[in-house]
């Protein structure tokens, strides 16, 4: 008797994904044809992973190769972190980004004026209103740079927080005083998310505007709008309670954010915004390019998945 053929795995659109979901202990597995997570007692934890933007992996958990292969068909972003989910160790691509768009992103961060408008529309974007004129990309870095440490100064008093400046090191965690470790966490969520928005959007999280030379910076750059209005406050209203484990506390405080602002539908459209600010139309294919000898159906998810 033969098995049923099951139909392709089919993508969800990361705007209808739930954002994050964070595994400490456990063995990641493909059981039944679901995935799952797998305890020393042999207890099974199923996970929606075709319905998740990214799973964050803690120090505790290991991956099947099933598990991986699983994931990178449905699109779901595996990042590898440390402890509380702070430090970046390894990520896997959830579909591989298009060439295309990703031709399009490094033709804009080659060319020095639209480069500087697609940073000045980011600008815009964050502080809601137009940058000063005549600018340099540098120029307007530094006063964004003020203008941040302003801000965090502004929440620390509004929440009755005790604030010194944006001071931590990622290889001594508990160093760090608790504004500095909410902060820290609370970011760390945003980047996960916006990492995988930017893969299934299909361009590089390496090839940044602002920020440059860093694996991530055009993912510090997209998380850079939605930082304020998300999960800054709530790092600063965290660390007002004092919590015996803040990193906890705003990791599930920082998911309810993201469901209630319906951020993941933000996330792709404003990456487009910003990338058209700087005028250029996305290169075509050279006339002698040759075409895919199996190409690729066409899925309903994003531009970057495959499958």
């Amino acid at each position: 008797m033969t098995e049923p053929i099951l139909p392709p795995l089919k993508p969800i659109p990361i705007k209808d994904r739930i954002s994050i979901l964070f595994v400490e202990k456990g063995n990641l597995d493909v059981l039944d044809g679901a995935f799952v997570v797998v305890d020393k007692t042999g207890v099974r934890t199923h996970i929606p992973v075709g319905g998740v933007a990214c799973l964050m992996l803690e120090p505790g958990s290991r991956v099947s190769h099933a598990a991986v292969v699983l994931a990178s068909r449905v699109g779901c972003l595996l990042i590898w972190v440390g402890d509380s989910g702070v430090r970046l160790y390894a990520s896997g691509q959830p579909g591989g980004a298009r060439a295309d768009r990703l031709l399009y992103q490094a033709k804009l961060a080659l060319d020095d004026e639209a480069r500087l408008k697609v940073v000045r529309k980011m600008y815009a974007m964050r502080f809601n209103e137009e940058p000063p004129a005549k600018r340099s990309v540098e120029q307007l870095r530094g006063i964004e740079g003020v203008r941040v440490r302003k801000m965090y100064e502004l929440l620390a008093k509004q929440y009755r927080v005790e604030w010194k400046r944006r001071n931590y090191d990622h290889t001594k965690w508990e160093s760090g005083d608790v504004p500095n470790r909410c902060l820290s966490s609370a970011t760390a969520c945003l980047y996960g998310i916006c990492e995988a928005a930017v893969l299934a959007a299909g361009y590089a999280p390496a090839v940044g505007f602002i920020h440059t030379g860093k694996s991530q910076s055009f993912v510090y750059d997209i998380a850079d709008i939605f930082k304020f209005e998300t999960v800054v406050p709530i790092a600063f209203r965290i660390a007002a309670k004092k919590p015996g484990n803040p990193e906890r506390e705003v990791r599930l405080a920082c998911r309810e954010i993201f469901r209630q602002s319906k951020l993941l539908q933000k996330i792709i459209p404003t990456i487009e915004e910003v990338l058209s600010a700087g005028g250029m139309s996305k290169p075509e294919a050279p006339d002698e390019s040759v075409k895919p000898a199996i190409p690729n159906k066409e899925g309903m998810g994003d531009a970057g998945h495959r499958g």
